[in-house]
């Protein structure tokens, strides 16, 4: 896989956790815990982005 196609995938992998978070906060009866992970994940996957588009820029 190419970095462009890797960049490519996590962002949308980033829109797909940003929208479980959307849904998981709209509702109430949602679990605080899973939240929490949802925004954990979202964040490690913008790191990763990051990270690749750093890593592009350098070289």
């Amino acid at each position: 896989m190419t970095i462009q196609a890797h960049l490519v995938e996590l962002e949308r992998k980033h829109k797909t956790l940003e929208n479980e978070l959307h849904e998981a906060l709209v509702h109430l009866s949602t679990d605080d815990l899973q939240i929490v992970e949802l925004k954990r994940r979202k964040l490690l996957v913008k790191d990763q982005i990051e990270r690749l588009k750093q890593n592009e820029t350098l070289h």
